[in-house]
């Protein structure tokens, strides 16, 4: 189970939506989904914690984003390492053709 940071200082929440062009298959998302899973989980130590999942709301406001995705960093440098990676590289070259649109908002979370 994943801690609070050692100092006790707030984690960094690095939020992601996707919008899937109407082109994409679901080979296309489900390729997607997995490489971002194994980037965050087994390529990049510095995620603490990686969430995934699909937009379940009622209310249609979500304008077209099905795809949502948590990562956890325990600092602004982790996740700066995170961004520089080569594998977050290759993954963000990957969604091209894919993805139509994305939201990247990150906060401290409590």
């Amino acid at each position: 189970m994943f801690q609070r940071a050692a100092n006790g200082a707030k984690f960094l929440r690095h939020v992601v939506l996707f919008k899937f062009k109407d082109t994409a298959s679901q080979a296309d998302i489900a390729k997607i989904q997995n490489e971002f899973r194994a980037l965050a989980t087994t390529k990049v130590p510095q995620v603490q914690k990686f969430e995934s999942g699909t937009h379940i709301g009622k209310e249609s406001s979500n304008q077209g984003f099905t795809h949502g995705f948590l990562l956890t960093f325990n600092n602004e440098q982790d996740r700066d390492i995170y961004m520089a990676h080569d594998d977050h590289k290759a993954f963000v070259k990957l969604q091209q053709g894919i993805i139509d649109k994305k939201v990247v908002f990150a906060f401290w979370g409590e």
